[in-house]
């Protein structure tokens, strides 16, 4: 089978089940996961474990561009899949079953939507330290600048603020995962796309939520309007935009509706610089800045943290902006 995927076959029988239409599955594809025969229509299958919040963004990319570059329909096929996440799946017209047999199939006369079944969260299991908030820290590093792979542990636990213990153990560990190679006198990332997609979205999933300090909205409207021309420069700290604005920075291709800064100021003095109140329901989300460097010149977080925003957030508009950052600011990746 395709990839040890089982749970297709899982997935195509309980929705057959219930629904009593016909279904079909046929793994023996070298091109994608599988095909899924639905009453005599063929749907090219993109397999994943899990559709949760913090990889959503990262599979509807996935399955939008598949959806282009294919002349048959899609489905998606997991073995849990969110309620958000579906609600999300089903907005955008993308099909989707799950093990539980919750689907959504909509093409062309054949329509199928099967909601409620009970679906079992799918716990990680064996959570490697790499990929945990130390660890994530530690790949940031790495990732941040290609000619960062070459320091030292010492230099890297101080730029990534991680003991030198730490550094030794993740980079351990990433060679164990295949993802570093050292030679006798350099170190090679290795497998660089599925690290950096592994690398989002465990950041969002756990490095993320408790880097979150508040959230806060503009005092007027004009500074909305004119959040480009606001002075970040502080003598004691910096103030970088991530997200949609970092995206307009870096592309010039984006109207910012939500605002992420990373700061290693008080907060008091972030308020004043932007004029900005508390409020739950704010547009503007301030994050701690969790890394060290010398740059002091910039507007934009880098990147690579800009990227994991905008793909986590799984709107159109904001991954067509990563896609692009990807390509030019992240090609070395």
């Amino acid at each position: 089978m395709y990839r040890n995927n089982d749970f297709i076959y899982e997935a195509a029988s309980k929705l057959e089940e219930l629904t009593k239409v016909s279904i079909q599955v046929d793994s023996n594809r070298a091109d994608y996961d599988a095909l899924l025969i639905v009453n005599n229509t063929p749907f090219i299958v993109e397999s994943k474990s899990a559709v949760r919040t913090s990889n959503q963004g990262f599979i509807l990319s996935q399955l939008e561009e598949l959806k282009n570059n294919s002349s048959r329909p899609i489905i998606l096929i997991a073995e849990y899949i969110s309620k958000k996440a579906a609600l999300e799946l089903k907005e955008r017209g993308i099909n989707y079953i799950d093990v539980a047999g919750n689907a959504f199939i909509k093409h062309k006369d054949l329509t199928i939507f099967v909601e409620g079944q009970k679906n079992v969260k799918k716990d990680k299991t064996n959570q490697s330290r790499a990929f945990q908030e130390t660890g994530l820290k530690i790949i940031f590093h790495l990732l941040n600048k290609p000619e960062n792979l070459q320091d030292s542990y010492r230099i890297i636990s101080e730029r990534a603020d991680v003991s030198v213990g730490s550094v030794s153990n993740v980079m351990a560990e990433l060679e164990a995962l295949n993802y570093l190679l050292k030679t006798s006198n350099k170190r090679v990332l290795k497998n660089k796309r599925e690290l950096l997609e592994r690398w989002v979205v465990d950041f969002n999933a756990t490095l993320r939520p408790r880097i979150l300090r508040k959230r806060m909205r503009f005092i007027d409207q004009e500074q909305l309007k004119n959040w480009r021309t606001i002075n970040l420069h502080s003598e004691n700290g910096s103030i970088l935009w991530g997200g949609e604005p970092g995206g307009a920075l870096y592309t010039n291709n984006l109207r910012p509706e939500q605002f992420t800064l990373f700061t290693d100021l008080e907060l008091s003095q972030v308020a004043k610089t932007l004029r900005l109140i508390p409020s739950e329901t704010g547009t503007v989300e301030i994050l701690q800045k969790f890394w060290k460097d010398s740059d002091t010149n910039n507007k934009a977080a880098p990147p690579l943290l800009v990227y994991a925003d905008l793909i986590n957030s799984g709107y159109g508009r904001n991954i067509e902006t990563a896609k692009k950052i990807l390509e030019n600011e992240l090609q070395y990746i």
